[in-house]
């Protein structure tokens, strides 16, 4: 039998978005193999609960501002070190360290602690294109903290990011490999079949996710304003009040239903007759996945990247350029009057929780 492997698993904190989604889908799988993972947070703070039997230590007091920050970035550093070290005289050595996001991998990267892996959710360029509009000095930020994973052991979450990472030689890696995201695709598939008196009775579309300009509401409420269907949007969003004014804005509101936040977002998704993504860039767009996992066939933009290597095979004529409202709208009316089979696709093999989590076992020297 092999012996019980130790995972840190180090994040900002578990404030809601994707990638600590993914992180603790990936530590109840390598815990439901026999395995110890340790969930490191930077600070204690967010949306998501932490399992029980999951251990998490956050490192840094909540109110600590400006961690990563080049005046203090040493300091931290070695706070960080110090810190995990002390969580291992206690748990036991670490076999293996999994860094995400841009701030802890600024940290993780000026510590000794091996192995060490940086685990890429997000196409590198279109987050710095985005930035550099933002200004010079939140652009520069983010450039020292991609360039942070320069001769380090990547993970990328999509075979597009790699091939990205490859091609522009922004840094150079010492080591980069793709891993899919993990879906505990038996949970999501009980979780959808629960009820709520909240869904609506008849049918409509659903988009999930934060309301942020990678996300491209503006299209998706101009592709709603010009649909054929008249069916309405459920938005499961983390900023209703922004989202309902993007809505007035485009003229939509009539058709938009915003029910706050969902514990069970799958009840939802398997009722709606199709999902819409209409992002500028993603990593490997969770909600595609659940989407499928839960039956419910989608739309997405073509962006960089994870789409296309979602959407294969019959389901790739449901995939739109970014940034042509008049197409995605073509293509809704598309999959609502085609209603495609959805019972076999393949991508569903490739995430499945278990799988992903030997996959990253597999990084352990044994």
């Amino acid at each position: 039998m092999q012996k019980a492997k130790r995972v840190a698993i180090v994040i900002n904190s578990l404030s809601g978005g994707g990638a600590e989604k993914v992180m603790l889908t990936l530590a109840m799988a390598l815990q439901h193999l026999g395995h110890l993972p340790y969930l490191v947070l930077l600070q204690k703070k967010g949306e998501y609960d932490v399992p029980e039997n999951i251990p998490y230590h956050a490192c840094f007091n909540t109110d600590e501002k400006h961690l990563d920050a080049f005046w203090k970035r040493d300091k931290s550093a070695k706070h960080l070190a110090q810190e995990i070290r002390g969580i291992e005289s206690e748990f036991g050595a670490f076999d293996l360290f999994l860094s995400n996001l841009d701030k802890t991998n600024m940290l993780m990267t000026k510590t000794d602690l091996s192995p060490l892996y940086c685990v890429v959710h997000n196409s590198v360029e279109a987050q710095l294109s985005r930035q550099k509009k933002l200004g010079p000095l939140t652009y520069f930020k983010m450039l020292y903290a991609k360039k942070s994973m320069s001769n380090q052991n990547l993970i990328c979450v999509s075979n597009g990011i790699a091939n990205e990472i490859n091609e522009v030689k922004r840094f150079i890696p010492k080591s980069i490999r793709t891993i899919y995201n993990p879906f505990d695709l038996q949970g999501i598939q009980r979780f959808s079949n629960e009820d709520s008196e909240s869904i609506p009775k008849s049918d409509f579309l659903i988009h999930v996710g934060r309301v942020a300009k990678q996300k491209r509401h503006d299209i998706l409420f101009s592709a709603l304003k010009l649909t054929k269907s008249t069916l309405p949007l459920v938005l499961l969003c983390n900023n209703p009040k922004k989202a309902m004014k993007l809505a007035k804005q485009h003229g939509v509101e009539d058709r938009v239903i915003i029910p706050g936040f969902q514990t069970n977002p799958y009840a939802w998704i398997k009722r709606a007759k199709a999902m819409v993504l209409s992002s500028d860039f993603e990593g490997l767009p969770t909600v595609l996945i659940e989407a499928l996992a839960c039956g419910t066939p989608v739309v997405s933009t073509d962006c960089p990247h994870g789409p296309s290597e979602i959407l294969t095979d019959e389901l790739s004529q449901y995939l739109v350029p970014v940034r042509q409202p008049k197409l995605l709208a073509e293509k809704i009316d598309l999959v609502l009057k085609d209603d495609p089979d959805i019972s076999n696709v393949s991508v569903l093999g490739q995430v499945n929780a278990e799988n992903v989590a030997k996959a990253y076992l597999s990084l352990i020297q044994s």
